[in-house]
């Protein structure tokens, strides 16, 4: 079982990282656009569609990847809290 929860606690991990990274090629003119950028956005924007719905972008920023990293990081200390257990 504690494998599992190790299993799950990397894919959270990459997938924060995966949403780090699409953060910063928003940054970068045309870098969303490629073959990766597509690949990236394909893997992170559903689960960004959500928190932008319920925190719509302030003029040019947009603080709901933030927020959706925040999740994560909750969600992967609640993995951790709950393989204390088992």
């Amino acid at each position: 079982m504690g494998a599992l929860f190790s299993l799950l606690n990397t894919l959270l991990f990459f997938y924060t990282i995966l949403v780090f990274i699409y953060i910063f090629m928003s940054w970068v003119p045309n870098l969303r656009e490629g073959a990766f950028g597509q690949m990236v956005g394909r893997l992170v924007e559903p689960f960004l569609t959500p928190f932008r719905n319920i925190i719509p972008p302030m003029g040019m920023i947009d603080i709901s990847p933030i927020v959706a990293m925040l999740t994560l990081y909750f969600a992967r200390m609640g993995l951790a809290q709950l393989a204390q257990y088992f």
